[in-house]
């Protein structure tokens, strides 16, 4: 019942030889100054038998940071280990994406080790707590309000960070504009109250990520380039309502960009069918996400409804997943005690079926 998910498809610019995606995943393990460790090298090489690897949430500018250990992609240092993981990767065959995530208000200074500004589309702070660096949920910063200098800026920042990537060896860049970060700002009503031409209507709210992903399409090309969304998700302070006004737009502003794919968290919506808006309104590859078992995945494709699908918590315990999936082997379970510490253990040690 899982063959559709072993049929090789093209998305954008790379070929993948299966449709299981590696969900990116925040796991805390980068090393001094934000660069990528032995540890994540070897963590992604082990699950390098995905059709494709998106990473963990990487801060394009030192302002985008705003978790505790999260790795960037705006210094060479941080450059050169991401290229011993994208070496690592493709030694194994694999394909791997780099999923740039700016957190905006989503922020706890003390997470960064170094000062910066906390930069969001309107000075409103996040209502969700954060956890610091000892794991204790923090208030988020205030945030300042962007100006249009600062929006200019940070989408030349974007473009950058993934001309930084592709340097580095990487296949292709996601642009994170889902879970409330610094995107979801702007496109949502409850972060952006701006009145300028980044704000008030839905049209207004988009603009910001269609600029952001238009500069890194043209930075590396469009069809290295994807995005993530999550309609109707409310972490971080997002209102929930009527997501289809919000991301239509953006959908319809993005269309004729030829970027590779969209990355969908499915939220289960009981009155909006969200793949179904994304196909209405996108004519890109979608890759579909959000609490998917082998068999539910396999129907979305055969159904015409995804051309891909990812998997996220089940790729830390099983880093030979699609291996498990094709023999129906048993699905291991992560010790979600250990998602965030124990350095190797929880981490690099979940061994391979039959190990």
């Amino acid at each position: 019942m899982t063959d559709a998910l072993f049929a090789p498809v093209r998305i954008g610019a790379l070929d993948l030889p299966n449709r299981i995606v590696m969900a990116p995943m925040t796991r805390d393990r980068a090393g001094e100054g934000d660069v990528p460790t032995a540890d994540m090298v070897q963590y992604y090489r082990q699950r390098a038998s995905a059709g494709l690897i998106v990473t963990e949430g990487t801060q394009p500018t030192p302002e985008g940071k705003g978790y505790w250990r999260t790795p960037g992609i705006h210094s060479q240092e941080q450059i050169d280990g991401w290229g011993r993981v994208a070496d690592a990767v493709h030694a194994e065959g694999g394909r791997i994406a780099m999923q740039l995530m700016h957190c905006g208000r989503v922020v706890i200074p003390a997470n960064r080790g170094f000062t910066a500004d906390v930069i969001a589309p309107s000075a409103i702070a996040c209502p969700d707590k954060v956890p610091g660096p000892d794991g204790v949920p923090m208030d988020c910063a205030v945030a300042r309000a962007m100006t249009s200098a600062d929006i200019r800026r940070v989408v030349g920042e974007y473009a950058q960070a993934a001309r930084n990537a592709r340097s580095a060896g990487i296949d292709a860049v996601e642009l994170h504009c889902a879970s409330g970060y610094l995107v979801n700002q702007f496109l949502n009503p409850a972060s952006n109250v701006r009145d300028d031409q980044y704000g008030g209507t839905a049209d207004n709210r988009a603009r910001f990520a269609a600029e952001v992903l238009a500069a890194m399409a043209d930075a590396i090309g469009g069809d290295r380039v994807g995005f993530r969304i999550s309609p109707g998700n409310p972490y971080n302070g997002m209102d929930p309502r009527d997501p289809a006004s919000t991301f239509v737009p953006l959908l319809r502003a993005v269309n004729g960009l030829g970027l590779a794919y969209a990355h969908v968290i499915d939220m289960g919506l009981t009155d909006l069918d969200t793949l179904q808006m994304v196909r209405d309104n996108w004519s890109g590859p979608i890759v579909a996400n959000n609490m998917l078992k082998a068999d539910s995945a396999a129907a979305l494709i055969e159904a015409g409804r995804a051309e891909a699908v990812s998997f996220g918590r089940a790729f830390i315990a099983n880093p030979d997943l699609p291996r498990r999936i094709r023999e129906g082997a048993v699905i291991a379970k992560p010790d979600y005690a250990l998602l965030y510490t124990g350095e190797q253990r929880g981490y690099i040690d979940y061994p391979k079926l039959n190990a």
